[in-house]
Order: C-alpha cells, then structure tokens, then sequence
C-alpha cells in the first residue's frame, strides 16, 4: 500500500466513524468497518515512522500514565445557578427584564456526567482539560483522544476551547457494570461516576474501552463573529460533534415549560441520564452587558428535575465538625437506592432544624436527593412511630477536641482553632488557590502529612523541611523540593488572601477584601460598630469574626509574624474628568471589564450596573444594548471603550 492509498483509507475510516458515532447513520457495515480498519492497521505496523496522529487507530489507548498533570483553562469555566421551580425560573427572567424587556432564549437537556473542555488549535486537537475549580484542571488529553465522537481534527483553524459533557449512554453503564461484576471489581453506581471515573483512568486503554459520548454545550475562548449563541452552537455541530436530542429557541417562556415537562415525560426513554435542562440567553452581547457574580453566569441557569423521594429510617445521628468550626448533624439512615445512588447519610443542617421538625433517632422520614443536591429529610412520618424513638439532645462540647462548643442558634460552632477535626480540612482550605495558592499541596498529601503528625497546625507547614518530605511515601527529590519552594512563595502572600485563608464562618473572599482595605493591619482590633459600617456587612457577619478573633487571636498573631501578610497601599487618586462621577458600562470590550472598572475607581468614580438621571458617563462596546439606548433617551454622555482609552493619555 502506498502513503497516498494509506491516507485515503483513513479519510474513509474517519467518514464511516463519523457517521457511525456522531450522525447516527452507519455508511458501512462492521465488518467493512473492520476489514478496512486493519488494512490501515497493518500498514502503520510495517511503517511505524509514517503513522498519521489523527488515524482512527490511535484512539485504542494503550498509554500508561504515571499521573495527571495540572493545566489552566484559557477562559473560566463557570458553574450554573440552579433554579428547581417554576416561580424561580420565572424570578431569573424578571431579573434579565431589568436589563432588556424583550430577549430569546435557547434551551438544551442538562445530561450528567464529566465537564470537559476541549482545546483546539490549527485545526487539530492540543488539549483536553476537566472543570476542576474552573480556572485549573486535570490535563486527560491523551484519555480523550479515545473518545470516538470527539474529533481530533476539525475544520476550523483558529484557536477555540469547546466545552461539553462526558456521558456513559444508560445501556453501555449497563454493560460495563456486568462486566465489573463477572471480573469481582465494584460496580459503579450511576453513570455520572462511570463517566467520570473512565476519564480518569491512567491506563487510556481502559477508558477506549468503556464508549464514552461527548455532548458540547458551550465555548471557553474563541474569536467567532457570530453574535447568537445558537448560531456559534451551530457551527460547532457543523465540525462533527454530537447534537443534543432537543434544542428550542424561544421568546416564550410557556415554551420553556413546555419542554421541560416534555424531557421529564421522555427521561427514561432518553438514554442520556439528565438532570434538568438549561436555559440560556441566546444574544451574546445581553450575556456581556449581564455578566457574572462571584460564582455563576447571570445569563444561564439549570432548571434542574424534581428531586427523587424515598422512605427510609434514621439509624443513628453523628456529629461532623468543618473547617470553620460549625459542628453539622448528619442522619445515618438504612441504605436506600435513588436513582443508582445508595443514599446512606443524610444532613439535618442544623439543631434548630431538627427541633422546628421534631426529628428523632428512630423516625421513618421521606427523604430527596436532587442532582448534585446533597440528600435530606423534608418529613418525619409521625404515624409511624411506636414509642421506641429517642429525642436529638444539642450538644455541649465538641465531639473531637471536648471544647466548649459556642451555641448561637442555629449555628453550634467549636471555635478551637487547634481542633483535630478543623485541621486537614482548614489547611486544605488554607493552601487552595483563591487563599494562600500553595501549588501542589493538594488534599492526599494534607492528609498525610496530618497522619504522620508532621502538620498539626497551619503553621507547621512553615517547619517543614524537604527531609520530612522524603521520609514520606511517594515523595522523591524534585517533589519534595517543589512543595517546600511553594510554601516559602506563599510568604508576603495580601492580607485579604490571609483573611479568607482562615476559613472564618460567613467571612468568604469578598468580605475578606472589603476587611483588608477598610481596616488594613488594624483589622484583628476593629470594633463591631466600624464593621457594621462597611457596606454588605450585618450581624451575623461581624459577630462571627469577632468571636474567631478573641478565641484565636494568639495564634493569628504568631501566624502573620511568620507569613508577614502584606497590606496593599492605597493609591492616590489621579483627578481626571472621572473623578468624583458614576459610570456605566455595557457592550463587549476588548479588555476585561474588571480591568476597566479598577482603572475608573483608580480615579475616584463609581461604577454603577444600572443606567439613571444620576449616571455621568455611559462608556460602550460592540452590540451595546438597552443601556446605551436608555443612556441616550435620559441625555446622559456617551462614550466608546476608545474615546475612553483616549481621555487616559
């Protein structure tokens, strides 16, 4: 066979591969599929050298990888808000109608399985990377090049990141299940952790083995012109991905709840395991001018399906103590199967919650579990009872340390900074990305350290030296001396990373910000009249951080002595014709928004989310929408991202 006979076979393969995986619409038999395979196989077992990357032949796996390495998203990937009725898909529009009275949305299934993001570059795929945070996860590229229905080569040669789910289809989890079972291996116990546990495999061969389905349903970075998100998801099908079984673009909300009742009625039938259908808004320029909080996209939500209601019976009630402190109580309930997942445990959130429903140790309760929802009981069948129940008492001391536990109610917190239970996970929580961004210290390796009593507290980690490290399993010389490196970098890490670090119940990033620039290196003696000054903070808020500060404020002390946190000097205000006003921005930049919005409160402005008769200045991108024009109609100064640029020199 010669290379050029070689690579129209392969062209072949592919189209009949496509056509088999993706389109649903076989073009060959299998065995034709077969023949034609291993003529191609045999021809690159005779010239190893000239083997094409992308030949189908090359998704069987057969690597074996000694772990995952770490890998950064071009673009964040975000998490959706959820909304499980009705009324509150209803208040989600409400809030978007604010912004602009007519808009049209585009509705998908929410299958459940594995978020991937997909990296392609010159037409071929660089790139595969699960969500993990959003901002970091595990490169898997060499798993998911095994993946039939995701193209290693696309027409299309920008850079673009697309993003999907990773499913099992149900009758494949069926089969791999049987399989587990003959070899004596665990069975998995719902498709989502087949799913992602085939992923994740460091064999490639196993993952090839386990037909795994990728269903894009959105795009990270790209540079399409496209201004309708339906039209981008159009061309990204067009390449050779999966389409979902039901797609609706609409101005009707009635036709929103039409659909979802029709994918509850078609669930089984599906054989995708969904979990509720998402609904975003289609016009991209809306999505830029509505944004994103801390957490979610303002712009899409997940209408998840009603949650699964079982009976079962509470067997025991323990005690779990977080890294904040607060001491949850969890109901260990007679093991029932919802939904493929054996639910064992249950949270009761808190004790005024157990005492408002007259829970007891004993009671037959309904209990639901939604999604990602993490199950609970909504009802206690009285009627069922036959004397034999026992009351729930509050408790007084810490279940791990016997501190005297601080009682406000509905929170029961163990303020014992030193407390066995708080430690991994608050070093855990120390270490991660948004706090003190200690690179490699991940959950397995806090753990161990904790175990052989090498890292007791926080601050042990500052004593750590790469010796300790080598006595450890799975530690060799570059490891070791990485880690070591990283908490040395973490040093001189901003107070507001210091204060979020501590894992101060109700004191998260944003209020940890707003502590370091208002009270700076006096924030450990703030009074609790200067904190219910500070916009956003109530009661709640500064009561909790008073108490963590008088129960620890020793050991806060000796840690900034030895991390020496730094406070961020407060700039000058540079007067310019934004001093002193309040602007508005809206349409698609050509930089970050946050990046402009630091620059306007750099110069003395505050920078509004709403246009008024008190909005100064309105400064707009491409597709600019209903602010640009309510700006005009009020007579408020417009002006583009570049006159802006350009008032700056």
């Amino acid at each position: 066979m010669k290379h050029e006979e070689y690579i129209q076979k392969i062209t072949l393969l592919k189209t009949w591969a496509k056509a088999y995986y993706v389109d649903d619409a076989p073009l060959a038999s299998d065995e034709e599929y077969d023949i034609l395979y291993h003529e191609v196989l045999a021809y690159e077992m005779e010239n190893p050298l000239h083997v094409e990357p992308n030949s189908p032949t090359q998704r069987v796996g057969g690597i074996v990888l000694e772990s995952f390495e770490k890998a950064s998203h071009r673009a964040r990937m975000w998490s959706m808000e959820d909304v499980f009725n009705e009324a509150e898909l209803d208040t989600w529009i409400e809030r978007i109608k604010k912004t602009k009275e007519s808009f049209t949305f585009y509705c998908e299934p929410k299958f459940d399985g594995a978020s991937l993001n997909l990296i392609y570059e010159d037409g071929y795929l660089k790139q595969a990377i699960t969500r993990g945070d959003g901002s970091v996860g595990e490169d898997v590229t060499q798993n998911v090049r095994t993946i039939a229905s995701i193209p290693l080569e696309i027409a299309y040669k920008e850079l673009i990141e697309i993003r999907g789910e990773v499913v099992i289809r149900k009758n494949d989890f069926e089969h791999i299940n049987e399989q587990r079972l003959k070899n004596n291996e665990p069975l998995f116990a719902n498709p989502r952790n087949a799913s992602a546990g085939s992923l994740r495999q460091l064999d490639t061969s196993i993952t090839a083995k386990r037909r795994l389905v990728f269903y894009p349903w959105g795009i990270g970075e790209n540079t399409l012109k496209y201004t309708m998100l339906s039209d981008k998801m159009a061309f990204i099908y067009s390449l050779g991905f999966l389409q979902p079984p039901k797609i609706v673009i609409t101005q009707s909300v009635e036709l929103i709840h039409t659909l979802y009742a029709e994918l509850i009625a078609k669930r089984d039938e599906i054989e995708m395991m969904m979990d509720g259908m998402v609904v975003k808004i289609d016009d991209i320029a809306l999505q830029e001018e509505l944004g994103y909080t801390v957490k979610y996209p303002r712009w899409m939500v997940a209408f998840k399906f009603p949650a699964i209601e079982k009976v079962t019976r509470i067997r025991d009630i323990t005690l779990q103590v977080g890294r904040s402190g607060v001491v949850t109580p969890v109901a260990e309930v007679e093991a029932v199967n919802i939904e493929g997942v054996v639910v064992e445990r249950a949270t009761l959130h808190n004790f005024d919650e157990i005492e408002r429903k007259d829970i007891r140790i004993g009671d037959s309760v309904i209990i639901i579990r939604s999604g990602d929802v993490i199950p609970k009981i909504i009802k206690v069948l009285e009627s069922r009872r036959n004397g034999s129940e026992s009351s729930i008492p509050r408790p007084l001391n810490c279940p791990v340390c016997g501190s005297e536990l601080l009682d406000e109610g509905a929170l029961i917190k163990c303020q014992n900074l030193s407390c066995d239970a708080r430690v991994v996970n608050s070093i855990i929580h120390f270490a991660s990305k948004k706090c003190l961004n200690i690179d490699g210290l991940g959950d397995k390796i806090v753990e161990q350290l904790f175990v052989q009593k090498l890292v007791l507290h926080v601050s042990d980690l500052y004593r750590l030296t790469i010796d300790d490290l080598l006595d450890l399993e799975g530690f060799k010389g570059k490891k070791a001396q990485n880690i070591i490196e990283a908490i040395a970098q973490s040093k001189g890490v901003s107070l507001e990373r210091f204060i979020n670090a501590l894992g101060i119940e109700h004191i998260g990033e944003v209020a940890a910000k707003k502590i370091a620039k208002n009270f700076g290196e006096a924030w450990l003696d703030v009074s609790y009249e200067a904190l219910l000054g500070v916009e956003g903070f109530g009661e709640e808020m500064a009561q909790s951080l008073l108490e963590f500060i008088r129960v620890n404020h020793d050991k806060i002390v000796s840690l900034m002595s030895i991390i020496e946190p730094k406070v961020a000097e407060k700039q000058a205000i540079v007067m310019t014709a934004f001093t002193g006003t309040t602007v508005v921005l809206t349409g698609s930049m050509s930089q970050p928004r946050d990046d402009i919005k630091e620059k306007l409160e750099a110069m003395g402005a505050k920078v509004s989310s709403s246009v008024s008769k008190k909005t100064d200045f309105v400064i707009y991108g491409e597709d600019a929408g209903s602010k640009l024009s309510k700006a005009k109609e009020l007579g408020v100064r417009v002006i583009s991202e570049d006159e802006f640029n350009g008032m700056l020199l």
